[in-house]
């Protein structure tokens, strides 16, 4: 199984020459230090920020810079700051071409959980709500069961949606997983050493898969 870098490196191989890409929270901002050599894209923060770096050097960390899930960043030669109106002026009229996502549920027809776990205090759906409205291309960066070992790939979120029928690829710890227009999930690569059978009983929604199914490549 990958770990959470591990994630964030595969999907960074999603990465297109001159895209500008959202970094939503957890998982997600980690596809920072993992950007390949020669592709050159623009990382852009929610809470006004474009041209983020990696993430800094201990000691080297710079309190007021932050992303938008409140951890110190770096800025690349070019960026530039604002404020959120902007931010979001740029996601609603769909200047973004990435958008990477974190989530706790997603279903098998595309709908996505991400913002509210019952029983928690949130303060509300957020940055999100825009994010899979406005996004043309969305990956979610999640883990594929939970700590009691259950799917988090449903036929059917059974958390508050932030979404419906807007994702159509999931990276986890065990697999690529393409979304099909039908419904279900197509799975497309598996983790290093992880079996597909593993992978089908992992998966409460639809899942499609052929026998032979190749792994991932993280170099």
């Amino acid at each position: 199984m990958l770990d959470k870098n591990g994630i964030a490196r595969r999907i960074a191989k999603e990465l297109k020459d001159g895209y500008y890409v959202n970094l939503g929270i957890g998982i997600p901002t980690l596809v920072a230090n993992y950007i390949p050599d020669g592709i050159n894209v623009v990382l852009q923060s929610e809470n006004g920020l474009l041209g983020m770096g990696p993430f800094p050097f201990e000691g080297e960390e710079d309190a007021d810079m932050i992303n938008a899930g409140k951890q110190t960043i770096t800025t690349l030669p070019g960026s530039s700051i604002f404020d959120s109106a902007m931010s979001f002026g740029m996601i609603r009229s769909q200047k973004i071409d990435l958008t990477i996502l974190g989530a706790m549920e997603v279903s098998e027809n595309g709908d996505i959980a991400n913002w509210k776990i019952p029983g928690k205090m949130v303060k509300g759906m957020g940055g999100a709500m825009d994010l899979v409205a406005s996004a043309k291309n969305i990956i979610v960066a999640m883990q594929h069961i939970n700590k009691a070992g259950e799917s988090k790939l449903l036929p059917k979120c059974t958390l508050p949606l932030t979404g419906v029928n807007c994702i159509r690829k999931v990276v986890t710890e065990l697999a690529v997983l393409d979304i099909l227009p039908e419904g279900g999930f197509r799975l497309i690569e598996r983790a290093p050493g992880v079996s597909v059978d593993f992978i089908k009983q992992s998966t409460s929604g639809k899942l499609f898969a052929e026998a032979d199914v190749k792994e991932m490549d993280l170099n």
